[in-house]
């Protein structure tokens, strides 16, 4: 009892409890204009959950009574909008070209709260199922900080007491797995090797904080103004020629020791600032879950004064366990799992699937885990072809109990090229025999 208790307020630091609460006065699914590229004879609906939460869904003509539940990437930090689960109805639109139902909540308020973010995914399949009725299978499908979502929920929503669980079958795509205090460490580490490089953020005239605050709550500063720093003191932004020696070297500096890509620089340093500052301020009472302490880093013209000047800061020990309790998946789920993730993904490390594998090895659940990866460039959406791919293979687990290989799934890929890819830029792109190195390999190992 005193464990589940501890459990309680944990969950509460981030603002969600882990039973899904009575149901609240939600809106009854109101027809809704589907936005292209969802095909036409589609069945659109719009509606809010009763929490805030706001949500879309779509049944193709010809369904074949499957749902797919999907759990989106993030987290905002604004207020809910329906424009974000719309965007994410277009950008998986050929989920319902392949024949399944799709149902996606924007969750009921931005920010950090991977479990508040599971419990509003089961709440609009209950919603769904309402509705339109119960659907021959539920998949749950979870993209980058998604699939930490909905890992959760496959655990949070397991088989107890005689009742089977809500969703058959799991996939993770993209996914920020392994939870939020291993997958956002490295963002803690390019604050402070911006800082000891740049030392524009924030700027020396300015009010000093602890960079694992993200930025002080009455900050004026916006994106636009954090971008001019970047592009001030590393070029970027500027054309390769156009920069200074200076600003190259900086911009070097930064990327070999954090080891990112240029194109996401702006982006990550945007998630440590806002991002953090919701985290840590909002959802954690102030209360730091980053620590750096004994983090060598490495890939400077001169590694012993960067590890000598960078800032140091070592982690709450309370904020580090509500943020496990939230995030942290236990890999204690009966639900068989498929996964696919970009090689080369410049915002979610693939190294992240290793960690996500070891959790569910050590579960004793690794033999209902398959993964597979793609020699692609991008994060937020793979091939085309891909996704139905992953979909029939996890289906042909639950139904006629035949585990996929990555081999196979790139086969099933291959042949609904002629369906899906259309316009021939897409393709498959799976590599079977590819795997990944571990997570400390990217990222350096820092004091427990």
């Amino acid at each position: 009892m005193k464990n589940r208790l501890s459990q309680l307020a944990a969950f509460a630091l981030i603002g969600a409890a882990p039973l899904l609460s009575a149901h609240a006065a939600s809106t009854a699914p109101k027809a809704a204009t589907c936005p292209s590229p969802v095909p036409d004879a589609a069945r659109c609906y719009t509606g809010e959950d009763g929490t805030g939460a706001l949500y879309w869904i779509a049944i193709p003509k010809d369904w074949n009574h499957v749902l797919v539940m999907h759990a989106h990437g993030g987290p905002e930090t604004g207020p809910p909008k329906l424009e974000r689960s719309e965007e994410d109805l277009k950008r998986w639109a050929v989920t319902v070209k392949a024949g399944y139902a799709w149902a996606g909540s924007t969750y009921r308020r931005g920010g950090y709260g991977v479990t508040m973010a599971a419990e509003d995914t089961e709440r609009l399949r209950q919603i769904f199922v309402r509705h339109f009725g119960q659907p021959h299978r539920t998949l749950l499908h979870g993209q980058s900080y998604g699939a930490g979502v909905a890992a959760k929920a496959a655990e949070l929503y397991a088989p107890a007491g005689g009742a089977k669980s809500p969703y058959d079958g799991l996939m993770l795509t993209s996914g920020v797995l392994g939870g939020g205090n291993s997958a956002y460490d490295f963002r803690l580490d390019l604050r402070v090797v911006y800082q000891y490089v740049c030392h524009n953020h924030p700027k020396p005239d300015e009010p000093q904080y602890p960079l694992w605050m993200g930025l002080p709550l009455d900050s004026k500063l916006t994106r636009a103004d954090l971008a001019a720093r970047v592009k001030e003191c590393t070029g970027v932004g500027l054309p390769a020629a156009q920069r200074t020696p200076e600003q190259a070297a900086r911009l070097k500096t930064i990327l070999s020791v954090v080891k990112i890509q240029e194109r996401s620089l702006l982006g990550h340093l945007t998630w440590a600032t806002w991002l953090f500052q919701d985290l840590v301020q909002k959802r954690l009472g102030g209360r730091n879950p980053f620590g750096n302490i004994g983090a060598v880093y490495s890939g400077s013209a001169d590694d012993a004064a960067l590890n000598a000047g960078v800032l140091r800061y070592a982690a709450d020990p309370q904020a580090k366990g509500a943020l496990a309790a939230d995030s942290q998946p236990t890999g204690r789920t009966s639900l068989p799992t498929v996964g696919l993730h970009a090689i080369d993904d410049p915002t979610a490390f693939v190294e992240l699937e290793n960690s996500y594998r070891r959790i569910r090895d050590a579960a004793g659940t690794g033999r209902l885990l398959v993964q597979s990866f793609s020699s692609e460039r991008e994060h937020s959406y793979l091939s085309d072809s891909e996704y139905p791919a992953l979909f029939t293979a996890l289906l042909d687990w639950i139904d006629k109990g035949e585990k996929p290989t990555p081999e196979g799934l790139a086969q099933r890929c291959k042949a609904l090229m002629p369906r899906y890819d259309t316009d021939g830029k897409n393709g498959c792109h799976i590599q079977p025999a590819w795997q990944p190195p571990a997570l400390e390999s990217r990222v350096p190992s820092r004091a427990p």
